[in-house]
């Protein structure tokens, strides 16, 4: 049978997965490489200094391995100089294929994708599914995996899967580098600015270990927060949070009473004139993204009445999103999520308040 990791043909795909301990979840990905079918890959495991026994995994494999400093845009970029296919996957360790000939057909639609276009610029996405340990959140998990299947701002992480091909990767410029995380975030976005983003056939099975381990509702929120304060550019958030993010193997449960600490800091210290142009700024992203809870209600909708399409959705693009631009509704948006943030602070603060011993 065909190895599609030690084949000595040019390979047609060069699949990079960045790694920092990553032993426990890299060895079923290089399996699950090894068993695709009809596509000669090439694999890099480009790592950021592990300590475990990653490093043995990938050498076991037959990978080609691609060492930098730490911080994964700054890993995959590394690793992308070293690639000789014409295409590149990005792929994160946890995300595993579902089809043995899943990345094959994914590098065919990209093909017939770019040919159809007449445009070169294309870049393909998988939708997920993810890979539970615990029961529970069945309906939030079931919004998360359709939401993957989208191509709307925002929509398109790292944990899909990145496939383009080399040349349009470097005229991009690569993965921005100076942050250690939201490097999928900028390229995506690049990418639907730029060029055309496609849903690849077939799913990507991810570990849901950081909502298991943050708890789900704590990292969708503090995700929310973060997005916006990238949209809004408040860079001095991200200086400071030394908990926004933290590798996989060190997550644990998230407290978010020093994130809303953080944000009350920076308002008071730029001054009520900033802080209101932040919340508006926020009101008006808040609106961006209206169609989010509309979506988790077709979601709803879809479990309890079997319906295929998304009304909800449909309605929102057609009536309100172009209408929410008005400045009324951006100062509304901003009230309503001003009202959201204390509240939620004081409840964070009960539910994180250390317990005296009796």
């Amino acid at each position: 049978m065909h190895d599609p990791l030690t084949n000595s043909c040019p390979p047609q795909l060069s699949v990079i997965v960045p790694t920092i301990n990553e032993a426990e979840s890299l060895p079923e990905l290089l399996a699950r490489l090894r068993q695709q079918k009809k596509i000669r890959l090439e694999v890099i495991v480009a790592d950021g200094g592990s300590k475990d026994g990653t490093l043995a995994a990938a050498a076991n494999a037959g990978a080609v391995q691609v060492h930098s400093g730490a911080g994964r845009g700054r890993q995959m970029n590394s690793a992308a100089v070293k690639a000789s296919a014409p295409y590149l996957l990005f792929l994160h360790a946890d995300s595993l294929p579902t089809g043995d000939c899943q990345l094959y057909d994914a590098l065919e639609m990209l093909k017939s994708s770019r040919a159809r276009l007449g445009n070169e610029r294309v870049a393909g996405h998988f939708s997920l599914r993810f890979r539970r340990h615990r029961k529970g959140y069945d309906l939030a998990y079931s919004y998360y995996q359709s939401k993957s299947a989208l191509n709307r701002a925002e929509c398109t992480n790292g944990d899909q899967g990145f496939l383009m091909s080399a040349e349009f990767f470097r005229e991009l410029g690569g993965f921005d580098e100076s942050l250690w995380f939201l490097e999928d975030q900028r390229l995506a976005e690049k990418i639907r600015r730029t060029g055309h983003w496609i849903t690849l056939p077939g799913a990507l099975e991810t570990s849901a270990r950081r909502f298991e381990r943050e708890g789900l509702g704590r990292r969708m929120i503090l995700s929310a927060l973060i997005m916006n304060f990238h949209n809004i550019g408040l860079d001095e958030f991200f200086e400071r949070a030394e908990t926004v993010y933290r590798n996989q193997d060190s997550t644990g449960r998230l407290l978010m009473t020093p994130i809303f600490q953080l944000i009350s800091d920076l308002n008071r210290e730029a001054g009520p004139v900033v802080a209101r142009q932040r919340w508006r700024a926020t009101g008006r992203y808040v609106l961006s993204h209206a169609w989010q809870p509309l979506f988790y209600l077709d979601i709803l909708l879809a479990r309890l009445f079997k319906i295929g399409s998304h009304p909800l959705l449909y309605l929102h693009d057609r009536l309100f999103r172009p209408v929410a631009g008005f400045p009324p509704f951006e100062y509304l948006a901003a009230g309503l999520t001003w009202i959201w943030f204390q509240i939620s602070w004081k409840v964070f603060s009960l539910l994180e308040r250390p317990r005296t011993p009796d």
